[in-house]
């Protein structure tokens, strides 16, 4: 099994680490009804995803 030959610091580790980040999600406009969406994915309110109909919305009453 291998071991460390000399102990890391924790400078060295964490200069490493710095690119470990959590990125806030991607939002743009839906084209149909205008509310926001996460990029690539239908939208929620009204089931179109780039222009056509991918999701048949049915109406809670």
């Amino acid at each position: 099994m291998a071991h460390p030959k000399s102990k890391i610091s924790k400078t060295r580790r964490d200069k490493r680490r710095t690119h470990y980040k959590a990125v806030e999600p991607s939002l743009t406009t839906c084209s149909n009804c205008g509310t926001a969406r996460l990029m690539h994915r239908v939208c929620p309110e009204c089931g179109f995803y780039r222009g056509k109909m991918a999701v048949e919305k049915t109406s809670a009453e």
